[in-house]
């Protein structure tokens, strides 16, 4: 997700916006040895309940009664031998600066703000009162709370992309933060389905339209354009599985007809990049069932890569 102090600062930057996207999850922690086999670091979440100021109290329970921080530290907990434990605190007591979900350097911490989270809230309460249901979203779905903890889930998924990266010393062939929202799109969408995709794409593209023209902080900044990152969470999630998603996401305007035949063979490599990645430190529990699936994934990329070869010319001719 977002990294350090630049969601808030986004956050409090002006006009609520109108269309949309679709979207969801995300977190935890960082740095250490490279094969982890045999390592017994646990991913814990602790809610520091006497650092919780009252306004962010609502918020906070709404993440925490829908158990998607749990959840996402529970998959790497069965799955990822990491070589030192990782707390994920949800806490007013962070280091000085730290304004939204951040890991720590040495991947142990990962520091959730209770304000944090009820920003996310107050932007997505706007957002379902002035923005167009998108037909994906259940209509149960398309409100504040719900949308909070979905894209809450994205963002974890993100911090937890980085924690891994940084535990297991992963080697990163571009920018670390195109790695995390890339972890934060292959859990979720294998694990826990579309809503966290879609949830983190609402949320982005309303911070998108709220910070306005870019400046030249934004084009610098070490995390993609925001707007291109609504993107790219959209492809990744289309790409998964096409059939299901293409006509209401492509047909109905809020993926790129340019972008979408991209998206198959660009999820395909995601998937099995991250399952490769993370194989050499499965648990032993999981290994079998790592194994199999990193070989499934690699089926898919062959076959996608050759479809899209097919393709090519004929896309091509059409930009």
């Amino acid at each position: 997700m977002l990294s350090s102090g630049e969601y808030a600062a986004k956050l409090k930057t002006a006009c609520v916006g109108t269309l949309l996207l679709v979207a969801g999850f995300a977190a935890v922690s960082c740095g250490g040895e490279g094969n982890t086999a045999g390592a017994s670091g646990e991913v814990t979440v602790v809610y520091e309940d006497d650092t919780i100021k009252p306004k962010d109290r609502h918020a906070v329970e709404v993440v925490r009664k829908s158990g998607v921080l749990e959840q996402t530290a529970d998959w790497v907990n069965k799955s990822v031998d990491l070589p030192h434990d990782l707390v994920v605190k949800v806490t007013g007591k962070v280091p000085p600066g730290v304004t939204d979900a951040v890991t720590q350097p040495d991947g142990r911490t990962v520091f959730v703000p209770p304000a944090f989270l009820t920003q996310i809230q107050e932007t997505l309460r706007d957002v379902v009162k002035t923005v167009k249901r998108p037909a994906l979203v259940p209509e149960a779905q398309f409100n504040a709370d719900d949308l909070t903890s979905l894209s809450t889930q994205f963002i974890f998924g993100h911090e937890m992309g980085h924690a891994l990266q940084r535990q297991l010393l992963l080697a990163n062939l571009g920018l670390e933060e195109d790695a995390a929202d890339g972890f934060a799109s292959f859990y979720t969408v294998n694990q826990v389905g579309p809503g966290p995709t879609l949830a983190a794409a609402i949320l982005f593209d309303e911070i998108a339209r709220r910070e306005g023209k870019l400046t030249l902080e934004g084009f610098a900044s070490d995390h993609p354009v925001t707007q291109q990152r609504v993107f790219t969470f959209l492809c990744y999630l289309e790409g998964s599985d096409p059939k299901t998603f293409y006509g209401p996401m492509v047909d109905a305007g809020y993926l790129p007809k340019t972008r979408a035949p991209l998206c198959p063979q660009a999820w395909a490599m995601l998937d099995y990049g991250w399952w490769t990645q993370l194989q050499p430190h499965f648990t032993e529990a999981f290994k079998e069932q790592g194994d199999k699936t990193q070989e499934k994934a690699l089926d898919h990329l062959t076959a996608e890569t050759k479809a899209f070869e097919k393709q090519l010319d004929k896309l091509r001719s059409e930009q």
